[in-house]
């Protein structure tokens, strides 16, 4: 019987009997979690779940032409047999319904059910860009009530509800400071970008068109406030800044950071990637900040990944508002709720940058938003970021014996603990330890991310995970580091009991094996 210690780590048995260090099993295979071959692999000639009856008449007239010349190859199977299959497949995809994503950076928390019961009523679930507004005031108000919570918890004065993800968000923000700069006839060129920031902002700054210009971390993680005034002068058209920032620090210079910038003439675009750790507690208008983009999947709980749907709505400061893209939700005089479309239209709005994308769109996403929104009120909300931030703080302080947390005498992080592989044995490295958790039932970390650390591991427990989910990861993660730094071969090929063991990550990219050959 295998042995089984203390953070749930089962290393496999030789034929003598004695533990072999994790060494995977012929099969693949372990418990229940099946190595689960093709369904062309498993199926056979003369197999079918289901009994076709042989055409009873010709086909019509003109299209004999398009009748097969042999069967086509689909595999022969039962229905129990498609049923299991593709059962098993969907066992090997982890989910946050099966455990915690710790990605830092990324914020995959538990999406309530309740959002989920709300974007599916019919009068939100079938709703098409194409109707009249008078059929779709409903809709329209849950557009209104989400912008105003939005300008509300953050201070600032409008915001754009038409980006569709936080990328497009951040071009969002760029395209209106261009167009601020245009209307006021200066052609600056610049924008600055600390190397704490996401590495969105610094792509989306040059596809808008900007040059690039970075700006060095201190010893303790925050953006140089003397190297980015240095930098500052009449071809700086703003500065992109992530807070709390990729370290998952908060910025404590970023009022003295805006208003150095504003000094200089130019703006300041905030990646709000991070909001869910200052939600309730922090307004970033009240530091100087002239535009947002907030991600709803992270702070506000709509589903995250798989190529949308999305939505990043972008806050905007008074300097920049006028400039915001079309469309957008206003109320009339008659208290109906009208989608301005026309560069023409509303007060204020003639100066729009133009549109973004063909129709509003993400109604799901703002629907389930602004239901987690009013299921918290602002209390709630609050206690969002609070508990974000205790999550990662506990994360931080359970590991960092046994792991180098590079910034943890800096003070408390906000919601993302930090750390390095630099405390491992020679040869070890952080992706051992991330295939090891995969062995431990848990999904990996981000690994190597952000560049300023050697060897990264920035992990976000976010603030739906118990107190106990957070000890058997705490647990699972302290092994591996303490095996890790004891020299224990066995990481280099984990993981050991996954259907699909470690692969050779550099030809995986290089030369993918996409299709099956019969």
């Amino acid at each position: 019987m295998n042995a089984v210690n203390a953070a749930g780590w089962r290393p496999s048995m030789g034929d003598s009997g004695q533990a072999t260090g994790g060494v995977a099993t012929a099969s693949g295979d372990y418990g229940l979690m099946l190595e689960e071959a093709l369904s062309f692999e498993l199926g056979a000639e003369g197999k079918c779940g289901v009994d076709l009856d042989a055409a009873d008449r010709a086909p019509m007239p003109g299209l004999s032409k398009f009748l097969r010349k042999e069967a086509p190859a689909l595999p022969g199977l039962t229905e129990p047999e498609v049923v299991r299959h593709y059962t098993r497949l969907s066992r090997q995809n982890y989910a946050i319904d099966l455990g915690p994503f710790p990605l830092g950076s990324c914020t995959m928390k538990h999406n309530p059910r309740l959002n989920e019961k709300m974007a599916r009523l019919p009068g939100f679930a079938d709703v098409h860009p194409m109707q009249p507004q008078a059929t779709v005031q409903g809709a329209l108000e849950v557009i209104e009530q989400l912008a105003d919570w939005l300008i509300g918890l953050t201070g600032m004065a409008s915001v754009a509800m038409s980006p569709k993800a936080g990328a497009h968000g951040e071009l969002c923000g760029l395209l209106c400071i261009r167009a601020a700069l245009d209307a006021r006839g200066e052609e600056r060129d610049v924008v600055l970008v600390p190397e704490s920031a996401h590495g969105t902002n610094p792509a989306t700054a040059a596809f808008a068109g900007f040059k690039v210009e970075s700006i060095p971390a201190t010893p303790a993680g925050r953006v140089d406030l003397a190297a980015l005034k240095e930098k500052l002068g009449p071809h700086v058209a703003g500065v992109m800044i992530t807070n709390p920032n990729t370290c998952g620090l908060f910025e404590p210079d970023m009022k003295a950071i805006a208003d150095a910038v504003h000094e200089a003439g130019g703006y300041v675009y905030c990646d709000g990637a991070n909001f869910n750790a200052i939600v309730g507690k922090v307004r970033p208008g009240d530091l100087g900040v002239d535009a947002m983009h907030i991600n709803l999947h992270k702070t506000f709980s709509t589903p995250h990944g798989g190529g949308g749907p999305g939505a990043g709505p972008v806050v905007l400061s008074e300097a920049l508002a006028p400039f915001a893209p079309l469309p957008f939700v206003t109320r009339g005089p008659d208290g109906d709720i009208h989608l301005v479309e026309e560069e023409n239209r509303g007060e204020g709005h003639g100066r729009s940058f133009g549109r973004m994308v063909a129709f509003h769109g993400q109604m799901g996403m703002f629907t389930r938003a602004l239901t987690y929104i009013l299921s918290h009120g602002a209390d709630g909300l609050r206690q969002v970021a609070e508990d974000a931030v205790l999550n990662a703080n506990y994360v931080l302080r359970a590991c960092e014996d046994v792991l180098p947390a590079p910034f943890a005498k800096s003070g408390p992080c906000m919601h993302e603990a930090l750390f390095s592989d630099s405390g491992l044995a020679e040869g070890f490295s952080t992706l051992d330890i991330a295939k090891g958790l995969i062995d431990e039932g848990f999904h990996p970390m981000t690994v190597y991310f952000p560049l300023v650390v050697k060897g990264a591991m920035l992990v976000e427990p976010t603030e739906t995970e118990s107190k106990a989910g957070l000890d058997r990861f705490i647990a699972s993660l302290r092994s591996l580091a303490e095996r890790a730094k004891a020299g224990d071969e066995s990481l280099h090929s984990a993981p050991h009991f996954a259907p699909r063991h470690r692969l050779d990550e550099t030809q995986a990219a290089r030369k993918p094996v996409l299709v099956w050959q019969g």
